[in-house]
């Protein structure tokens, strides 16, 4: 166990550049390094990930502590390689109000979030060619736009991608696996009672009319578990449901700081909760930081545990496939309309900033540079404009 956390405690240190550069940091380590397993087991890992909602590179690591150490080897892979990102965000929000004080760090903060602008940008123009070459799925996605553009709130968020599961089902389900044999699904119902208890009882809490000062905790736990159980995606994917989420209980800008910061700190997206569970929970930032990670990571993992043995079974069902698509592209919909509110309208301010953020996404995608010298060149950006 203890060398699970380590292992994955170092790569949290050094792991900047989102889902897609950590998995490629997961498999130099544990497949060509250490041989924990081989290719084609990892490349299944990284397909479920895929499949299944919530933070698809913490996943793939959770599975690869589950398959050396089992549950506790899981856990200790989550542990080690969020620590380093939850600490960060952490004391960034505890200690926000005392830096907010110096021009310079307003400055900084300014540079980051017209990174946050390049960055999703670049995600959304990602996803679009991933997730939308077919007719049905550019349809999804303008719907999905247009009506959280103009009706922004988590339920709305919930319907479509329900109504987007039901299009892509019937509409983008894959032929290619037709003429083949189905395979039974074999799934572990133990974890899915639990994910299902939490997600239906998260509902009660945040829907049933309970206040907030009811609620508490709970109240907390049930907004960070409504979200981690319906981001298909992960990474950046995020953000627009987390905005909903706790759009009443921060300012856009607050909530915007958040997420620039997030940025320049390694380790996964998800992360962010720590930080916002700490400004939502003022009375006790560290208890609030930590259930708000708990609960946004923990239908992910669930949902790994449910599915581990028969994500071959699964993705060989044209229905589901399709159902996946679907949501996929709308989801391409909803960090569209992040990209724009809240990111770019409290990011951009003037020309200036303007000019900043269309040479930082032509650089970005012409030279391809570590993501760690765009947090850097965009922090002293910032710094040198205040």
């Amino acid at each position: 166990m203890l060398q699970i956390f380590i292992r994955f405690f170092s790569l949290g240190l050094i792991s900047f550049g989102g889902p897609a550069a950590h998995i490629g940091y997961f498999r130099q380590t544990f497949v060509q390094e250490l041989a924990w397993l081989d290719d084609k087991h990892y490349g299944s890992l990284v397909a479920l990930s895929q499949f299944m909602p919530g933070p698809g590179s913490s996943q793939v690591g959770f599975a690869i502590g589950y398959h050396r150490g089992g549950l506790l080897g899981g856990l200790a892979a989550f542990v080690g390689f969020t620590l380093p990102s939850f600490i960060l965000l952490f004391l960034f929000a505890v200690t926000s109000s005392q830096l907010l004080n110096y021009p310079i760090t307003l400055g900084v903060i300014h540079g980051l979030k017209l990174l946050a602008v390049v960055v999703v940008a670049d995600a959304v123009w990602i996803m679009f060619k991933q997730f939308c070459q077919r007719k049905t799925a550019i349809l999804l996605m303008l719907t999905s736009f247009a009506v959280i553009s103009l009706f922004p709130g988590i339920w709305i968020q919930f319907a479509l991608l329900m109504l987007a599961a039901v299009v892509g089902q019937q509409w983008l389900s894959s032929t290619d696996s037709l003429g083949e044999p189905k395979q039974s699904i074999k799934l572990n119902y133990l974890w899915l009672g639990l994910f299902t208890l939490l997600f239906i009882g998260s509902s009660i809490m945040l829907f049933g009319g309970i206040s907030s000062q009811e609620s508490g905790l709970l109240g907390l736990f049930s907004q960070f578990y409504q979200v981690g159980s319906l981001v298909f995606g992960g990474g950046h994917v995020v953000l627009p449901l987390l905005q909903s989420s706790v759009g009443d209980a921060m300012s856009g800008d607050q909530f915007l700081t958040g997420y620039a910061l997030a940025q320049a700190v390694p380790g996964p997206m998800f992360a962010l909760a720590a930080y916002l569970g700490a400004e939502i929970w003022v009375a006790q930032p560290l208890l609030g930081a930590l259930v708000a990670t708990l609960a946004i990571f923990l239908p992910g993992f669930l949902l790994m545990l449910v599915a581990l043995k028969s994500w071959h079974a699964m993705s060989g069902r044209p229905k589901i496939t399709g159902a996946i698509a679907g949501v996929n592209a709308c989801v391409v919909g909803f960090l569209l309309a992040a990209l724009y509110d809240p990111i770019f309208t409290s990011a951009v301010k003037d020309n200036l900033d303007m000019v900043l953020v269309v040479i930082g996404f032509a650089l970005f995608k012409l030279l391809k540079p570590n993501i760690f010298y765009l947090v850097l060149s965009f922090a002293i950006a910032g710094a040198v404009i205040s």
